[in-house]
């Protein structure tokens, strides 16, 4: 899988953060989630609310 078709980085989309295409979710926030334990089906949950 090529993460480049996946995640992004726009100088006006969060100061040029890397995000999730389409989103405004930052791959930090993600990795921090991650990291804490939250699985994949929870951030869907929370993130489609």
């Amino acid at each position: 899988m090529n993460w480049r078709t996946h995640i992004e980085s726009k100088p006006e989309v969060l100061n040029g953060k890397p995000v999730v295409k389409g989103t405004r979710l930052a791959v930090g926030f993600l990795l921090d989630l991650f990291a804490q334990g939250w699985t994949r089906e929870q951030v869907l949950v929370c993130w489609r609310n």
